[in-house]
């Protein structure tokens, strides 16, 4: 694993899958469930995945503005 403060790169292996949910296997076999929808559509047992999570900090910061605003808003009306 690749890892940096706000990026993280996995290398995993498709164990299987069982109905909409694939079991992934990191290097020391810990199991990680996820969507089998969020997979690509070829991908077969055995091939390995390379899975980066982000965070965006963007994003993060508009939504807890917006969140913000809109409690100010319910806050400000209850009076």
């Amino acid at each position: 694993m690749k890892s940096s403060n706000d990026t993280a790169i996995h290398e995993l292996t498709l164990d299987r899958t069982e109905g909409d949910i694939a079991v992934l296997l990191d290097a020391d076999d810990e199991k990680i469930e996820l969507s089998a929808k969020l997979l690509p559509r070829e991908v077969k047992d055995g091939e390995v995945l390379i899975i980066t999570v982000a965070t965006e900090k963007a994003e993060t910061k508009r939504r807890e503005t917006k969140a913000k605003e809109i409690l100010n808003e319910i806050l400000s009306n209850s009076d």
